[in-house]
């Protein structure tokens, strides 16, 4: 039913069943860590997993687990955002390259990364002032690296999932194969 009332939507909006929506996700100007802007067709129409990333963390082995489920699940439309971030206990201080070389060296990472953000405090980027205004976010602050976010097709944010919720969880695969 969900769907028929999608496709319908779709039609009187008088687009093609195939173009996707624009999203909230999608209007947040992403940069990459190259600098470049993340083209919005990377999250729109997509089920998104946001995950705050740090290479010098506790959790930072989640590269690989993060990894294998956009390779088990990039086909049926899930995308992976990381966002590094150096707020919590300065466990991501590098550069741009230096973060590309050490997901693509340590973890084969090929999922989007995002230019280094704040999550947190006065200068918290807009991507995280939306997803922590939503209902799932519950207006609180991001408390360590690695804490998951999932948003659905339309940009509404479904699910807020600890930094201690590994990629491989079944509450976190249940959840993103019930949004695709």
């Amino acid at each position: 039913m969900k769907f028929l009332m999608s496709i319908c939507t779709t039609l009187a909006l008088g687009l093609s069943p195939m173009t996707s929506i624009a999203t909230p996700l999608g209007g947040l100007d992403l940069i990459s860590l190259s600098g470049k802007a993340l083209a919005p067709n990377t999250v729109n129409g997509k089920v998104t997993l946001v995950v705050n990333v740090a290479s010098r963390c506790g959790y930072t082995r989640q590269y690989e687990g993060l990894q294998r489920l956009y390779n088990a699940y990039q086909d049926k439309g899930l995308v992976i955002l990381g966002a590094p971030c150096n707020q919590f206990g300065g466990q991501e201080p590098g550069t741009a390259d230096e973060i590309a070389q050490f997901c693509k060296r340590n973890f084969g990472v090929t999922f989007p990364i995002l230019s280094k953000q704040d999550v947190n405090g006065k200068n918290r980027s807009k991507l995280y002032q939306h997803l922590i205004s939503s209902p799932a976010g519950k207006n609180k602050d991001i408390r360590w690296n690695f804490e998951k976010f999932l948003v659905g097709r339309d940009g509404k944010v479904l699910s807020r999932f600890p930094s201690s919720t590994r990629p491989d969880a079944p509450e976190l695969v249940k959840a993103i194969e019930a949004a695709l």
